[in-house]
């Protein structure tokens, strides 16, 4: 009996390849070439499950021409990347990868919260250009952390762990504002108390962002939001690109309407507004912020355990959809 044949779309964790070879036949792109869409659907023909890392675009289009899949598993928490009407629709299973990657998540959404704050890529840059010459009170001078109002929009499991970071360690202030509230023994766990959207708005003094895209997110954080925003504030995005309209974002930076921000995700990226490049007063980083070692593998690794189970016959570790009539089933 032939095994099931995958396609690993972008390069992952050489273990977690060993793995699947056991289980599959095994199509790896190690060579981590981005594919067009085009591409990835030429390289889909024949596979039953395919491993994506959150940037393949899987939709309609692309289903209707691959109808031999049967799952697709992402290597992300988030799956914007799906549309998971079409996959439902075509019989297709959608994975995740949650949990894995919430502690070292929170960990550098808090770092970039921090680096915002106390203008650390400011300083390195001010220091390597050779501008420090001598001491001022106010060389550089940032805003407080430590017992500050902590602003957590979406409060998933990353939110709640980066309030636990500020209210436990720096004994901050936490508020939040959520689809739906949090149980009274989570937001006591948390030290966090439930607001408005214009509350936490107006009362933060460090804003993060950690909610899911939707199109109804879109520019969820746009030059109103901001506006209404304390002039000393700092805002954080750990959470997609297009929450935050970057347009409106520069200008309001540029303008000091706040303080200053720290950015890991961008509308539209890899490319990054050119306003937002010209600033000193942001921390850009490229996406990383599930980026260790041990937690990149971790998200391979729970992607790959999707696959194993769902094309064994059994129910996925982490589904993001539920099919009523698979076509695995009804083969």
């Amino acid at each position: 009996m032939s095994r099931p044949k995958i396609l690993i779309a972008r390069a992952i964790s050489p273990e977690v390849v060993t793995v699947l070879e056991q289980h599959f036949e095994v199509q790896s792109n190690q060579d981590d070439v981005a594919w067009s869409p085009t591409e990835l659907a030429e390289r889909l023909q024949g596979i039953d499950g395919v491993l994506t890392t959150g940037s393949q675009r899987i939709d309609a289009d692309l289903l209707a021409a691959c109808p031999q899949l049967q799952i697709c598993a992402n290597m992300a928490v988030g799956y914007n990347n799906f549309d998971v009407a079409a996959m439902t629709a075509a019989g297709v299973q959608g994975t995740n990868a949650p949990d894995v990657l919430t502690e070292t998540t929170a960990d550098f959404g808090f770092a970039l919260m921090m680096a915002a704050a106390r203008r650390i890529t400011e300083s390195e840059h001010f220091l390597r250009a050779g501008q420090w010459k001598d001491w001022r009170y106010d060389l550089l001078a940032g805003a407080e952390v430590h017992g500050s109002t902590l602003g957590i929009l979406g409060m998933g499991r990353i939110g709640q762990a980066i309030a636990r970071r500020g209210a436990h360690g720096f004994g901050m202030q936490v508020v939040y504002h959520n689809r739906s509230r949090l149980s009274p023994e989570l937001e006591a766990d948390c030290k966090a108390r439930y607001v408005s959207k214009q509350e936490l708005l107006s009362t933060a003094d460090h804003l993060v962002l950690v909610l899911p895209y939707t199109p109804e997110a879109h520019h969820t954080i746009g030059a109103a939001e901001i506006a209404s925003m304390k002039p000393t504030a700092t805002l954080t995005n750990i959470a997609r690109g297009g929450i935050v309209d970057d347009a409106a974002l520069a200008k309001a930076l540029a303008n000091k309407t706040i303080a200053a921000a720290g950015l890991d995700v961008f509308e539209g990226e890899p490319a990054v507004h050119p306003d937002l490049l010209a600033l000193s007063n942001v921390v850009l980083t490229p996406h990383i912020a599930s980026a260790t070692m041990g937690t990149r593998w971790a998200m391979a690794q729970l992607a790959a355990d999707n696959l194993i189970a769902y094309l064994g016959g059994q129910e996925p570790v982490t589904p993001v959809n539920h099919l009523e009539h698979s076509r695995r089933s009804a083969a």
